[in-house]
């Protein structure tokens, strides 16, 4: 009886010992484009902040922004990550369900990672001085109804031209820069790092940062689909707290201008296993883009980018930037995190 009684004892003992089963984390389907700026996602999985809130992040990976609106809009994607454009305002007029909930990209200096490049033999030969130069040149662009329009008529503006006086030839930010090498195009709205590689290889020269004649424009949003919006709300709002957690995390890496600030060893690694890079060097030489730590939107940039697209016809119905908008997300993190607090400066 003592002996029976001893083995109960033991088999309660080692229950106890036990760990509870695992609960399975939540998988959040998320679109990227591969882009430098889709770094605070990759950083939100790899430094366990989705972990945190019980969350997994499934990094799905999409030719361009514009494929991802389709799937955010029918409930196969919940989240995307990429820039805004003409095409996704006229998706939303018409009733496709999409919302840009946080900022994932301000362009600024000295953070001003979208820059324009000209093609090195036209700069050496004096060619091309100022944007007046730039009167029927062929001009690379990310894509028709990519906000990079809306930049390049900024940068027009200054001389007095206007978008129509450049010849526009719709390019991926690499083949921009094949472009350029074999003649092509003369210049490109580029972005980093294919804008630091194309100086490298002595194809082309950096011309003019974005900022210089577009001071702050927001170039890359996260979106949420309206589905994971109404059926998984609380989903969404741990995603953004987590979210929100690694951009501060790559911010207190950024000192003027570049990745050169506590933690930048771990971020270059982290870039070369999201962009599948070589030579994580590049990422040491570019311009860092910047996010905003507290995930604000800048509406400023996004109306002035949207009453162009509408000037121009690309954007055709009565939508406001507040109609695709939903900021109530990011107030809420803010809430349980507070105001940004530099970490390491």
């Amino acid at each position: 009886m003592k002996a029976s009684r001893k083995l109960f004892l033991c088999l309660v003992a080692a229950a106890s010992l036990t760990p509870p089963p695992a609960v399975a984390a939540e998988t959040v389907t998320v679109g990227t484009v591969g882009a430098v700026s889709d770094i605070t996602l990759f950083l939100a999985e790899k430094k366990g902040y989705f972990g945190e809130e019980g969350l997994s992040a499934n990094l799905i990976s999409f030719d361009s922004g514009a494929k991802m609106v389709a799937p955010l809009g029918a409930g196969q994607l919940d989240v995307g990550a990429g820039a805004w454009s003409a095409g996704l305002f006229n998706a939303v007029d018409r009733g496709v369900g999409i919302k840009i909930v946080a900022d994932k990209a301000t362009n600024k200096a000295p953070y001003s990672y979208r820059v324009v490049i000209v093609r090195k033999s036209l700069v050496d030969e004096g060619k091309v001085k100022t944007f007046a130069d730039f009167k029927g040149l062929k001009v690379g662009i990310v894509a028709n109804g990519a906000a990079d329009v809306s930049s390049l008529n900024e940068a027009m503006k200054t001389v007095g031209l206007k978008v129509s006086d450049v010849d526009r030839e719709y390019l991926g930010f690499a083949a921009q820069v094949v472009a350029l090498s074999n003649g092509g195009i003369d210049a490109a709205f580029s972005a980093e790092p294919d804008a630091t590689i194309a100086v490298r290889q002595g194809i082309a020269v950096k011309f003019a940062p974005y900022s210089d004649f577009y001071p702050v424009q927001e170039t890359g949003v996260i979106l949420f689909g309206t589905t994971f919006i109404d059926q998984h709300r609380a989903t969404a709002q741990k995603f953004i707290k987590a979210y929100l957690r690694a951009v501060r995390f790559y911010d207190d890496a950024l000192k003027d201008g570049k990745i050169a600030g506590p933690g930048a060893d771990y971020i270059f690694t982290a870039l070369g296993e999201l962009t599948k890079a070589q030579d994580t060097s590049v990422f040491r030489d570019m311009v860092a883009s910047w996010c905003n730590p507290d995930g604000t939107l800048d509406m400023a940039s996004l109306k002035n980018d949207l009453a162009f697209f509408k000037s121009s016809g690309d954007v055709t119905g009565n939508i406001t930037a507040e109609q695709i908008t939903d900021t109530s997300f990011v107030d809420a993190a803010l809430k349980e995190l507070g105001p940004y607090q530099p970490q390491g400066k």
